[in-house]
């Protein structure tokens, strides 16, 4: 892989994670390919151009698993360009006082953790290797801005990434390491889906919601990867049109 782009792609088995995977491909980046899953994780290589991916299954909230990862990583790919961190999960969409402590737990321990792990892992590869620097992208969500009813771990995680963002982009800057987030509303994916039966909104009412194809999220991704390390996308929220999102509450 020396020459190549290298970004991995946390999450990568399915919905964003996926399409982000295969549209870095698509940009020419060599993408590394992390989840849980390992099968998850080899569909999404068969869909990508041969010889373009690698398969590195881990847990990222595993700080043993991610310092392996990384130190596979730097050692088979040469260096790291990109970091997408990508993976997460929700909790049941209970009432605030029903949610059980370990749904809160997993929801922070994977959302938050796992990303300031892999961020972690990625500014000690970045900052030491020839050119140095790189960009980390972080998965905000909509959620970072306007909750959903009974969504308070997945929103105060989401809240809590826009945090982790702004640390990484001012701490990068003396590496040349470069951080921004993606806030994604209503993209079409198996998290997403319960969105075409209807959703609970702030007013009460349980109402469908319009989707977007996931492939725009790849694409924003590609371009937020395309810049030179000089420029950076701070902040940027991809959207379904017509989500109520703007209005929200």
């Amino acid at each position: 892989m020396n020459g190549d782009r290298i970004a991995v792609v946390t999450g990568a088995g399915s919905g964003v994670g996926r399409a982000a995977s295969l549209a870095l491909v698509e940009a020419g980046w060599r993408v590394v390919l992390v989840g849980r899953r390992r099968a998850a994780l080899e569909e999404t290589a068969r869909r990508a151009a041969v010889g373009k991916t690698v398969v590195m299954p881990a847990d990222v909230a595993d700080p043993a698993q991610v310092t392996a990862l990384f130190a596979a990583i730097e050692r088979e790919c040469g260096r790291l360009d990109l970091l997408f961190n990508n993976a997460g999960v929700s909790a049941p969409g209970v009432l605030l006082e029903d949610l059980a402590f370990e749904d809160w737990q997993r929801v922070v321990t994977i959302n938050l953790t796992g990303s300031f792990l892999c961020a972690q892992a990625a500014f000690r590869v970045m900052k030491a290797q020839t050119p140095r620097g790189g960009r980390i992208i972080n998965n905000g969500s909509i959620s970072a801005h306007a909750p959903r009813p009974n969504s308070v771990a997945y929103t105060a995680t989401k809240h809590a990434i826009t945090g982790l963002t702004k640390s990484l982009s001012l701490d990068g800057r003396k590496y040349d390491i470069a951080c921004g987030q993606i806030d994604i509303g209503n993209a079409e994916t198996e998290m997403a889906a319960r969105m075409k039966n209807g959703v609970p909104q702030a007013d009460g009412r349980i109402v469908a919601e319009p989707l977007m194809d996931v492939a725009n999220v790849g694409r924003s991704i590609a371009f937020m990867a395309s810049l030179s390390l000089e420029a950076n996308i701070q902040f940027l929220t991809v959207m379904a049109t017509k989500m109520p999102f703007v209005g929200r509450g």
